[in-house]
């Protein structure tokens, strides 16, 4: 399965109806605080909007809700992966995609055969407070001798501009998350990241 090189992120299912139908064919649904009706709710929107407009549902975390919605792909942090049930995940059938940001964790992410590494965050990133400093596009380099064939998202800090350098680097697909949400025009910066990614 090969994955579009643009993927936004986004906290709600409000974002994914209003920007989904734009073109955007790979997309993560990353919830931190919802009760698990609010989950549901949120989850069960995204998939339909994703079905419409054939895009990609990556859902953040929620593996239980994940497997029990019937979603297709997961995304784990390293912390997550602590916690998580990773034979129930791959028994459902679920793809995994995994964050990275040392060789301690790429060497853990690699040993469970996910579909996609992410590595992060490359630039400083206002999105949440980490113990990582930015990693910088060199490392994406390192980090793709090392992945491969398997595909590396570049996050944190991206933005339209920064993008051409992240897939020079060895980037597979770029994640962008406030670069869009924080945007005076939503729709106007998703087209210009089509524009470049595509």
């Amino acid at each position: 399965m090969s994955l579009d090189r643009f993927y936004p992120i986004f906290d709600s299912a409000d974002w994914l109806e209003r920007l989904v139908p734009l073109g955007i064919k790979l997309v993560q649904l990353r919830i931190k605080d919802a009760s698990a009706t609010q989950l549901r709710d949120h989850i069960r929107r995204s998939k339909a909007v994703c079905q419409d407009h054939d895009c990609t549902l990556v859902i953040n975390d929620h593996w239980h809700a994940a497997i029990e919605e019937g979603c297709n792909y997961l995304h784990l942090g390293q912390e997550d992966l602590d916690i998580a049930d990773l034979s129930a995940i791959r028994k459902a059938g679920l793809r995994l995609g995994i964050s990275t940001h040392d060789g301690a964790e790429l060497d853990r992410a690699l040993a469970l055969n996910p579909d996609y590494i992410a590595l992060g965050p490359i630039y400083p990133t206002i999105l949440k407070k980490m113990k990582w400093h930015q990693q910088g596009v060199e490392k994406l380099t390192v980090w793709k001798e090392r992945v491969g064939k398997t595909p590396l998202i570049a996050i944190g800090g991206m933005n339209v501009d920064r993008a051409a350098g992240a897939f020079d680097a060895g980037a597979d697909v770029v994640a962008a998350v406030t670069d869009i949400t924080l945007n005076e025009n939503p729709e106007a910066r998703v087209r210009q990241w089509l524009k470049v990614t595509r």
